[in-house]
């Protein structure tokens, strides 16, 4: 692509650009587009890496978008070269010529510009259509080139709108959504323990339609590993239209030196049990279940069992059961 020298007032259309994807999301971003593009129609597609597929997510000035427009696009091999390329595709460049002529030129549209979308870190989210009834300027291209990072966070639908800030380093994340769909959450590590283990979808269901807001504990994965967990409810998806929780975990030794046994004898004093309730959960006699307890109280310096639940469910020490 040839190389156009940006004026003052693109480069502030452009620097306003990431503050409006930020406040506004689409609608927002296109105002600021518009002090330097003639754009008079637009269409954000978001890829979904969950399904691997592409749909409409935003647009704006169109008579009708063709719900099987986004796939067909996606598959023409000039996309595709765009995409190995990172760069924007004019309508009607070889190969995209009956796209045009099907989904376009019947509405009045004679100019158009499609870019795949890519975040910073090369992630791919999707791709924008911009589209006008007169040609765009030459530098509508590097334009479009320069503020595609920041455009890319529109289709993301790896966001959360309530993302679990403040965790301490070391952990791995997922969220999901109520059906059980899982998805990676953009700017954490996936966790692979977590993917593995198909109930972890019931326990996000089951947080879902808790009122809690949060929650955390201790699981012991398939390998034999503890892990510490913590959810945190949380939109999915564009502008978070999902609701969904997040999952966050990392491996960690038991607390306070307890033993798993000890464990599952706290996380049931703290769900209100009573020792002989205890006893026959984990088919224990009473005296062993009481010696267990005594050494919970010690090793966690309560000496009651209202002292010992706060504590429990304040430091997440309890095992999260799965469904």
């Amino acid at each position: 692509m040839d190389q156009i020298s940006l004026s003052a007032r693109h480069l502030h259309a452009i620097a306003e650009l990431g503050f409006r994807v930020a406040q506004d999301g689409a609608h927002g971003a296109m105002t600021a587009l518009r002090q330097v593009i003639p754009v008079e129609a637009y269409e954000f597609v978001a890829f979904d890496p969950a399904t691997g597929r592409h749909r409409s997510l935003v647009s704006a000035g169109y008579a009708r978008v063709d719900a099987d427009a986004a796939e067909e696009y996606t598959s023409l091999a000039p996309y595709r070269r765009a995409m190995s390329l990172k760069e924007p595709l004019v309508m009607g460049s070889p190969g995209t010529e009956r796209y045009f002529r099907r989904h376009l030129e019947p509405y009045g549209w004679r100019a158009g510009i499609t870019t795949p979308l890519f975040l910073s870190e090369g992630r791919y989210t999707g791709l924008l259509h911009l589209h006008s009834r007169d040609d765009f300027p030459p530098e509508a291209g590097p334009v479009i080139s320069a503020v595609s990072p920041a455009l890319a966070h529109v289709t993301d639908l790896t966001r959360c709108v309530i993302d679990p800030l403040g965790l301490p380093s070391g952990f791995q994340a997922m969220a999901y959504e109520r059906g059980g769909r899982c998805r990676t959450v953009a700017g954490w590590p996936p966790s692979e323990a977590l993917r593995a283990e198909p109930a972890m979808a019931g326990l996000a269901r089951d947080f879902i339609d808790s009122r809690e807001l949060s929650r955390r504990g201790l699981w012991l994965d398939g390998t034999g590993q503890w892990r510490e967990v913590r959810i945190h409810r949380a939109g999915v998806g564009f502008h978070g239209a999902i609701q969904g929780a997040v999952i966050a975990e990392r491996p960690c030794a038991l607390p306070y030196e307890l033993t798993a046994r000890e464990l599952e004898v706290l996380s049931r004093v703290a769900r209100g049990d009573s020792n002989p309730q205890i006893a026959a959960a984990l088919v224990l006699s009473v005296r062993t279940v009481t010696t267990h307890l005594e050494h919970v109280f010690a090793k966690l310096g309560c000496d009651s069992r209202t002292r010992l639940t706060t504590k429990a469910l304040a430091e997440g020490l309890c095992r999260l059961d799965l469904p």
